[in-house]
């Protein structure tokens, strides 16, 4: 593209202005030219018939037909005052109907003028009318206009006050397309067009918004999904040959004393199928030359806990310290409860370092950090504060990555020179579609398979009219020693949204389970950290029965004990959301049960994620369906990597032209890893000007 024309504001094109610029920016991030020529249509409607009137059926999705007004009548009065047009096209007669704007229309319809009229038909006392048409005179223009597949755009309440509803963005995209002809040049290579059969540019984007039929557009589909995915892929892969090639990393050879003596006098459990293939890829890493930037995906409870341990072990037996960063106190210590406990059995120092420390007990773990004293050191975002320095720091874990940015990942990193080895955890388990495309510059270990004598967790769906019979099957568990959740989604009643609340859940249970028989505490994100902190470690200790919560409890709470989890108001959560709140039971060896309660009036999007649930227990194909349910942008850490802005393409039904164009991007970067041949200029070019425009696909930073 001609980058000086393209990237003109938007007010200058005729038509827009000012004003409507401004409502374009604010309402659909349009700025430019070329924000508006990539403002792509959601949906088509067919235009490429004119009917003749004897024709018109009104089963008809819609039509459009040419003709004359022969006749206008203003019938009723008051609010049932409308306005009944006669029109004629010498095959037949209908009637056209208004009942708003009736002085505007009058005012506007010409005798002896033909015109072009678009709209559904409809059947009103046994004869077919049109309301409210969208009418044209019915010059050449607007017949070419109008003709073919008419695309339909995204358009909000203040875009149409300003006359710019669908119709009026299809009129500046014409407008601009004209304007543009000749200027938009090409951004692939003549190879990767030829061999994906791929149609140029200029043509897709003219017939992305103005298609003369549906193979047109499915050509230009496939033309402009292609570039969009293989420019995110180029630039994430291409990222990840210049940072191995720029950052060497610390190299651990040695696997020695303190993975030996765990392994084989300390190790609880036997390690799965999985985890020894994961923990061979982490050793891999560590003992070349080249800085580990790797993402450990696995489903709650599957162990990606103990194999993080054994990278940490490694990193010991190299002589360097480990840390463990985590995004909420209350995960730091369960990290540190777990892992302290094992290291101090091969007399290995750690500290538990959280923003709730007393100043004075900070500065000794600072120090001993410092003199590489403390080996191994477990927190939350306090290990990143400038006071916290590291003698050696090989290797850091980030664990449940997508709730730190970039730039807090980015001063970890900064701790150690040459930089540590990065392992990201997620128990959030991501679509192979979306792990390509937000994680494309990382390599990704997946722990698949669940530790022996699991259980899975049975899944229930409840009305509101089976609460009395839930919270009977809950005393029974209760009464048999077992401990249970009652999760809520809002704290206190809100005058817009009728689901239970959490303060009156809480009362309501307190007569159900009465003191001093049962104990029943309550954890929310409005409390304060020690006190909810408190009333999380007397649920551990068992101290505690019922659990009264919030989503708060959603990550870094490990109580055996815990088989029973009610979900009230279970339509207000996310599917993913729901998963992560399941996972907090069936962590021992008794059957767990999670029981889901709705009102009666469910959407069809909460049914289908309220069947997922009932139906499996697999992390990832719960995945698969939230990202069809809910697309990508509405999923937790899509949004920083900027995948959530796909203009085009769609992660959940785009997966092949993901893998291909992943394919193309190798293939390409295997020739020319730093596109300096010839044939890869307009790839080259295009790529800068993504990057200096920052369009920030990285996944891990």
């Amino acid at each position: 593209m001609q980058e000086s024309f393209f990237d003109t504001p938007v007010k200058y094109l005729p038509g827009v202005g000012p004003v409507r610029a401004d409502i374009l920016e604010k309402e659909v991030n349009v700025r430019t030219f070329s924000d508006l020529l990539h403002y792509f249509p959601f949906r088509y409607v067919d235009r490429t018939k004119i009917y003749r009137i004897s024709e018109i059926d009104h089963s008809l999705p819609f039509i459009q037909i040419t003709g004359h007004v022969t006749r206008i009548d203003k019938v009723g009065k008051g609010r049932g005052e409308r306005l009944i047009a006669e029109f004629s096209d010498g095959t037949g007669t209908i009637k056209l109907v208004w009942f708003k704007g009736l002085r505007w229309i009058i005012s506007s319809l010409k005798p002896n003028t033909e015109y072009l009229v678009f709209v559904k038909p409809s059947l009103f006392m046994g004869r077919i009318n049109i309301a409210h048409p969208e009418m044209d005179m019915a010059t050449d223009e607007n017949i070419k206009f109008a003709s073919g597949l008419q695309a339909i755009y995204p358009i909000t309440e203040k875009l149409t006050a300003k006359g710019l509803n669908s119709r009026g963005i299809a009129r500046l995209i014409y407008t601009l397309l004209q304007m543009a002809q000749g200027k938009i040049s090409e951004n692939l290579s003549p190879d990767l067009i030829s061999k994906y059969k791929l149609i140029n540019r200029e043509d897709a984007l003219n017939d992305i918004h103005r298609p003369s039929d549906s193979e047109i557009l499915k050509k230009a589909e496939f033309r402009l999904k292609f570039e969009e995915l293989f420019f995110i892929q180029l630039s994430l892969l291409q990222s990840k040959i210049i940072r191995i090639e720029k950052v060497k990393g610390i190299p651990f050879p040695v696997v020695g004393n303190y993975v030996n003596r765990f392994y084989k006098e300390i190790l609880p459990f036997p390690l799965t199928e999985s985890q020894k293939k994961v923990i061979k890829e982490i050793r891999k890493d560590l003992g070349s030359r080249k800085q580990m930037n790797r993402l450990l995906q696995g489903d709650v409870g599957s162990g990606k806990t103990l194999v993080a341990l054994m990278a940490i072990l490694i990193a010991l037996d190299n002589g360097y310290q480990a840390c463990i960063m985590a995004p909420t106190g209350i995960l730091a210590n369960q990290h540190f409860k777990t892992i302290s406990g094992y290291l101090e059995k091969l007399g290995v120092a750690t500290a538990n370092l959280t923003g709730s420390i007393h100043r004075k007990e900070k500065n000794i773990i600072y120090q001993k950090l410092s003199s590489g004293e403390i080996r191994v050191c477990i927190g939350t975002h306090a290990l990143i504060q400038d006071e916290v320095k590291f003698k050696n720091l090989g290797l850091a874990v980030i664990d449940e990555q997508h709730r730190f940015g970039v730039a807090q990942r980015a001063i970890l990193r900064k701790k150690n020179n040459p930089p540590p080895h990065i392992l990201v955890m997620t128990a959030t388990p991501i679509p192979r579609t979306l792990a390509m495309t937000v994680y494309g510059d990382i390599d990704v270990s997946v722990i698949d398979e669940m530790p022996p004598g699991r259980k899975p967790v049975k899944t229930y769906h409840r009305y509101d009219n089976g609460r009395v019979q839930t919270y009977n099957f809950v005393t029974e568990q209760v009464n048999k020693g077992r401990q249970a959740y009652v999760v809520f989604p809002i704290i206190e009643e809100s005058e817009t949204l009728d689901f239970k609340n959490l303060l009156a859940g809480f009362n309501f249970l307190k007569q159900i389970f009465p003191d001093p028989t049962y104990t029943t505490g309550m954890a929310h994100g409005r409390m304060e950290a020690g006190e909810r902190d408190d009333a999380m470690r007397k649920f551990t200790a068992g101290e505690t029965q019922i659990l009264v919560a919030t989503n708060v409890i959603e990550v870094g709470v490990d109580i055996p004990n815990a088989t029973v989890m009610v979900i009230e108001s279970a339509e207000r959560f996310g599917l993913s959301q729901l998963h992560q709140l399941r996972g907090r039971i069936g962590r021992g060896a008794e059957q767990s049960f999670c029981i889901l309660l709705t009102g009666k009036k469910l959407s069809n999007d909460t049914i289908a994620r309220i069947n997922v649930m009932c139906r499996t227990n697999d992390g990832f194909e719960i995945a698969e369906q939230d990202l069809k349910l809910r697309g990508p942008g509405d999923l937790e850490g899509t949004q920083q990597s900027g995948i959530a802005g796909l203009r085009i393409a769609n992660l959940a039904k785009d997966g092949q032209i993901i893998s291909l164009a992943r394919d193309a991007a190798m293939e390409l970067l295997k020739k020319d890893p730093h596109l300096k041949l010839p044939q890869h200029g307009a790839v080259a070019v295009y790529l800068n000007d993504i990057r200096i425009k920052k369009t920030d696909w990285a996944g891990v930073g």
